[in-house]
């Protein structure tokens, strides 16, 4: 397998030009192509996942061109794909896989949606019911629930579905983003509690970008009118990801700082830029502007323990249980139970390697509580495992800041959303 040793630091500061959103880069992808009009998308995320979803818009007709420096244009097909009949690939792209079954499922063609084994494993059975209830033909060609899919056209239904929220906001997102393509009124109600609800919040900012607006009940419903079409906004700039600030601000709060990240501020759609606010209940010192948010840490002593709810901030929050190992006190992480059904199981994950740092931590099924060792005591040379899981390397890389070296295993992990990551890393860290 291979490795990466990370040197021992103390300290981090500088600035840090985020790559591009993953999510916001592939809600862009679709939508573009879905859309009537060419569309000049610009600070494109350059991943595994963004890569998966241009492959398999080629692979469906779409008009793809590489301008250069994460400029891409994009000849939008007016909700028609001109290819009926493919099979897609997508590896463990949920962002992609989640929302292309559901525009394929109601595009009139007889589709195959594969991946990696652990996208196999990640669960779509209620997206796939939901669209059952509007009339998709969708066979499981594995175990049911699960990928992979066989998509055959639908026939013609109601104008109301339910879906459960509390599993996968990406379900309730392919739902949205597929439904201008049935051309009737349609309803989607959402049963139990919406976890993650900022994502929804990206979501229907990116319609709207492309002329869809989305009536809201709440977070209960949402319906889409029948006239409803996508229509290119001519071009469009990809916030930076805010999932990924999370390492830096975090490293800023834990070295010292300052650390700027620059793409996302108070300007963001994104929920993950809340994790800022996270940091400042921790007691970090937290500046922000349109475009940028800076981290210092606090201004005397450590960091203190929190107990928080995170269902607003999934991804980021992981980078909070790192956090935890350099703050005062019991931190304890509350409403992840999402994390379980991630690119591998995050709660246990996280529980494995924190133990393997020096942190006694108690997990259950829906929180981590997290117990830091003595400030000086660390355990050094730790071996990390990553669990093909990108944030998993990312995160764990900040405990190097405890003047510990550390051994990330797989570190090419990091190539689903943030190729360069180790390197920018290594330029804050000192």
């Amino acid at each position: 397998m291979e490795f990466l040793d990370l040197p021992a630091c103390s300290a981090a500061r500088g600035t840090v030009r985020l790559p591009g959103s993953k999510s916001i880069s592939n809600r862009v992808l679709l939508l573009a192509a879905l859309a009537d009009g060419v569309t000049e998308v610009h600070d494109l995320l350059d991943s595994d996942d963004t890569r998966h979803m241009l492959a398999a818009l080629r692979t469906l007709g779409v008009g793809v061109e590489d301008c250069g420096d994460n400029h891409w244009r994009i000849g939008g097909v007016d909700g028609t794909f001109p290819v009926k009949q493919a099979e897609l690939f997508l590896g463990n792209a949920g962002t992609a896989f989640r929302p292309l079954t559901a525009a394929l499922a109601l595009s009139g063609g007889d589709y195959v949606l594969k991946g990696v084994a652990r996208m196999h494993e990640r669960p779509i059975g209620d997206l796939v019911d939901a669209l059952r209830q509007l009339g998709a033909q969708i066979d499981y060609l594995g175990t049911p629930g699960f990928p992979p899919l066989h998509v055959h056209p639908a026939t013609p239904a109601g104008d109301r579905a339910q879906v459960r929220g509390n599993v996968s906001s990406q379900f309730l997102t392919g739902l949205l983003m597929a439904l201008p393509l049935r051309q009737k009124s349609t309803t989607i109600e959402v049963t139990g509690e919406l976890i993650s609800r900022p994502y929804i919040g990206i979501t229907l900012a990116m319609l709207r970008r492309f002329g869809v607006e989305v009536a809201q009940d709440g977070w209960a419903s949402f319906t889409v009118a029948a006239n409803a079409r996508y229509r290119s906004p001519g071009e469009i700039y990809v916030e930076g990801d805010a999932s990924s600030a999370s390492y830096f601000l975090a490293a800023g709060a834990i070295g010292g700082g300052p650390v700027r990240v620059e793409g996302v501020g108070a300007d963001s759609v994104q929920g993950d830029v809340r994790f800022a606010d996270a940091l400042a209940l921790m007691g970090a010192q937290i500046e922000m502007g349109p475009n940028w948010i800076e981290a210092r840490a606090p201004t005397h002593g450590r960091l203190k323990a929190i107990d928080l709810d995170c269902n607003a901030i999934p991804d980021a929050a992981m980078t909070l249980a790192v956090a935890a190992l350099f703050a005062d006190g019991v931190t304890t992480l509350r409403n992840i139970a999402s994390w379980r059904v991630k690119e591998t199981d995050r709660i246990a994950a996280m529980a494995t390697e924190l133990r393997k740092v020096g942190a006694t931590v108690e997990e259950g099924a829906d929180y981590l509580r997290i117990t830091p060792p003595h400030a000086t005591r660390l355990t050094p040379h730790a071996v990390i495992d990553t669990y093909d899981d990108h944030r998993m390397a990312m995160c764990l890389s900040l405990v190097t800041l405890g003047g510990v070296p550390l051994r990330i295993n797989d570190p090419a992990c990091v190539n689903k959303t943030f190729p360069t990551y180790f390197k920018i890393f290594a330029g804050i860290a000192q």
